[in-house]
């Protein structure tokens, strides 16, 4: 059954996360202060890309291409560590090139073995056992595990050949490639017979070599028109180039002289991304040979005779051959097999550079972080951004107000309160945590740090809201009680008053009243009398 040939994915792969730790206290009977026995959680699983060399195609991660490493286990109690996440191997073809989807070359895999690690799985969260400590004997809380790196790339196989056989559809490139080894590739009498690049393996005068069958070239392959662009990278490591030319072409337009100059400006317009050893040439450099192929069909040999003075003017050694008679095979093969020499005696003779070792030591000045002010709706916010700070938020359980505290006890000893006001910060400013969205809380400064103010397991009495007023509000607080205690007497004795007018309205009201009825009697008496 036919392999389907893939060269070209894009995978998506993430790390494993790291395990949570542990929040566990020792009981065991006769030991009241067993202390706390929380366990580690496990590493995350590594992403990591081997050659293997009985791969030869992408098409499992073109199928799959996600791809995710076992996750660590979380601690248990009595030490118990989790278990760690393990590698995820995948296999590659030899030649398999790593990008990022900007097309940033990230590795080059070249001999069997070779390893690359794509994704690193997160670190396991400590748990209270190794977080206890002379003054935080007995932590009630634990870190979490840290989530895997999950990164998407592309991978892209670069055939590892010496000699590269390249030209026109139907030029006879298969033909030749199943003559000269072992190869069998599909051969049929229409173009783009060859979907897919051909290896063999050629042997000459002693020097094995491998050769690769590259599908046909057209004006515009470069720019990726017909297969070419797809393909031209399996030629970007080989030591030679070999132009196939059709002698029995039956289009009218078309010449063994044009189509060399067609294939030649397709070269030079693909530009090599990669450099093997930092060595390459870019392919219209390359060496080259010219194979006139189809000298035993009609006025093939005519036409052989006809252009072969042309192109040997022009520089190129030119051989006549036949792929069906096999004439001109050996001469061919021979100087193939200089070509290849030729490039692996001048690997040789250079001098091989060691791998230099760069140490950057850390700057004196180097806090490992740094302040980025920004501003969102016309007020200032001020981003925390380093690897630690980062770090430790996704270690922290924000549900559990010890592990808070813990959190700026770690904060305060970076010194990133000093650089909060360096940059402006005021209490109540907005702080982010981290890239993008991050993990955003109101700054307090006023709050101390210290494992000694701490109450029971998994609580941290500095989020309680006992503040101690200061002495000014305190002064303020007594001006506001006289006053209100003065207003109130204010207001007490305005009710007083009020009722003492109104009971001497009322005195006055009755004695008048009585008055004018003493008068009304004593004027009826006299009337009587």
């Amino acid at each position: 059954m036919a392999t389907e040939f893939i060269d070209r994915v894009t995978l998506h792969i993430a790390g494993g996360d790291g395990g949570n730790g542990c929040v566990s206290i020792r009981r065991e009977k006769f030991k009241p202060l067993g202390g706390p026995d929380g366990a580690n959680g496990g590493d995350g699983g590594t992403v990591v890309l081997e050659v293997d060399s009985q791969t030869t195609t992408l098409l499992p991660y073109h199928r799959s291409p996600h791809r995710r490493a076992a996750h660590g286990g979380i601690g248990k109690g009595d030490l118990r560590h989790g278990a760690d996440g393990g590698e995820l191997v995948l296999p590659v073809p030899e030649g398999t090139v790593v990008k990022t989807k900007t097309g940033e070359v990230l590795a080059d895999l070249v001999g069997h073995g070779t390893r690359y690690i794509a994704a690193a799985g997160g670190r396991g969260g400590l748990g209270n056992a190794a977080l206890a400590s002379r003054k935080r004997k007995a932590p009630g809380f634990a870190l979490l595990g840290i989530p895997g790196e999950e990164r998407s790339l592309v991978l892209e196989i670069k055939s590892v050949a010496d000699i590269a056989l390249v030209g026109f559809p139907s030029a006879g490139k298969s033909s030749l490639i199943a003559a000269m080894s072992a190869a069998r590739p599909k051969i049929a009498e229409y173009p783009f017979t060859t979907l897919v690049p051909n290896l063999g393996v050629v042997e000459a005068g002693g020097t094995r070599f491998t050769v690769a069958d590259v599908p046909g070239l057209i004006p515009g392959a470069a720019e990726g028109r017909g297969l070419g662009l797809e393909f031209l990278r399996h030629v970007e490591r080989c030591a030679g180039l070999v132009h196939v030319i059709d002698l029995a072409t039956w289009e009218p337009e078309r010449d063994p002289v044009n189509d060399l100059r067609a294939i030649e400006a397709e070269l030079s317009d693909y530009a090599v991304d990669i450099a093997h050893g930092g060595d390459l040439l870019p392919l219209d450099e390359r060496p080259t040979l010219v194979a006139l192929n189809k000298i035993d069909v009609t006025d093939g040999r005519e036409m052989a005779d006809m252009v072969r003075p042309d192109l040997e003017a022009a520089g190129y050694r030119v051989f006549e051959i036949s792929a069906v008679s096999h004439e001109g095979l050996r001469e061919l093969s021979f100087a193939m097999a200089g070509l290849v020499e030729a490039e692996r005696a001048r690997r040789e003779a250079d001098p091989e550079v060691p791998e230099r070792v760069v140490l950057r030591p850390r700057a004196v000045d180097d806090k490992g972080f740094r302040v980025v002010v920004e501003h969102a709706d016309d007020e200032p916010v001020y981003r925390i951004l380093g690897d630690k700070p980062e770090r430790w938020i996704l270690q922290t359980d924000f549900a559990n107000d010890e592990a808070v505290g813990y959190l700026s006890d770690r904060l305060d000893r970076l010194g990133i309160e000093p650089e909060l006001f360096r940059a402006g910060a005021v209490p109540g400013s907005t702080v982010v945590v981290g890239a993008g969205d991050g993990v955003v809380f109101d700054w307090d400064p006023t709050m101390v740090g210290g494992a000694e103010l701490l109450g029971g397991r998994g609580s941290d009495a500095r989020f309680e809201d006992r503040t101690r007023a200061t002495r000014r509000e305190r002064k303020e607080a007594f001006h506001d009680r006289m006053d209100a205690k003065a207003a109130t007497r204010a207001e007490f004795e305005a009710e007083r008053v009020a009722e003492n007018v109104a009971r001497e309205r009322e005195a006055r009201a009755e004695q008048a009243a009585r008055s004018a009825q003493a008068r009304d009697e004593d004027g009826g008496e006299d009337g009587r009398s």
